[in-house]
């Protein structure tokens, strides 16, 4: 009830009013039902209000559970509001948490939901497209569900990053072909699977974007010297398009 109210009269109509979101392309490949992941780019916090307000099916994303945490007034209406627009806590604090994480979104995958996930893990620094992480990979051969690209344009712009407020910018969402993995099932343990699973969603999203690709972590980048990803892990590599 909380996320229509959100969607339809409290947020919606003002982001729709200043920001002006549209699918430019790709939206006949959202399922009417069933599970599935979407797997966007990541510039800003506000892709994940745009991405939902767009679909008409409920899309929900994993959350970093301090957003559920706050005490007083403060904390209350964060949570609220969070979980208003469809985002669940999820706790990455250590390696059994991460993975309570991980069949937190194959739960919701299962129960035929939408599942909006960001592969980089994190914002890019600068508008990059940066590594993937496997998790997404992971959800994908345990649930079984499809994995959908999606490309998010502009939110940098009306929310870059360390800003308090949102400046009017146009929006704009790609959406892609679905991926499907099926060619790979029961084999969510073998991590060089994961792994080239993850490239090929990675190297749709570059595709999807236009965005440059470079093979180091976004959380990696972030600790870096400003010129350093370029000589990250591996240089700056377009992945690997992996064959069906």
């Amino acid at each position: 009830m909380l996320y229509w109210l959100m969607k339809h009269v409290l947020l919606g109509p003002i982001l729709r009013l200043f920001f002006q979101p549209k699918i430019i392309e790709g939206a006949e490949n959202i399922p009417k039902d069933g599970g599935a992941i979407l797997a966007s780019n990541h510039l800003a916090v506000s892709d994940s209000f745009f991405l939902p307000l767009m679909l008409s099916r409920r899309v929900t994303f994993p959350a970093k559970i301090e957003y559920f945490t706050g005490t007083g007034l403060k904390g209350k209406l964060q949570k609220w509001f969070f979980s208003g627009v469809g985002q669940v806590p999820i706790d990455r604090s250590s390696a059994s948490a991460a993975q309570g994480a991980l069949d937190t979104g194959v739960r919701i995958v299962r129960e035929g939901k939408l599942l909006g996930i960001y592969p980089e893990g994190t914002r890019s620094p600068d508008a990059r497209l940066y590594k993937g992480k496997v998790g997404v990979a992971w959800i994908a051969l345990e649930s079984g569900a499809p994995v959908i690209p999606v490309a998010m344009f502009g939110t940098d712009k009306a929310n870059p990053i360390g800003s308090r407020m949102w400046k009017p910018h146009p929006i704009r969402i790609k959406i892609g072909k679905p991926l499907d993995f099926s060619r790979y099932e029961g084999l969510s343990g073998d991590r060089f699977v994961l792994r080239s699973i993850t490239d090929e969603i990675m190297y749709a999203l570059m595709e999807l974007t236009g965005q440059e690709y470079v093979d180091v972590y976004a959380a990696k980048a972030k600790e870096l010297p400003a010129a350093a990803p370029e000589q990250g892990e591996k240089g700056d590599r377009v992945p690997e398009k992996k064959a069906s």
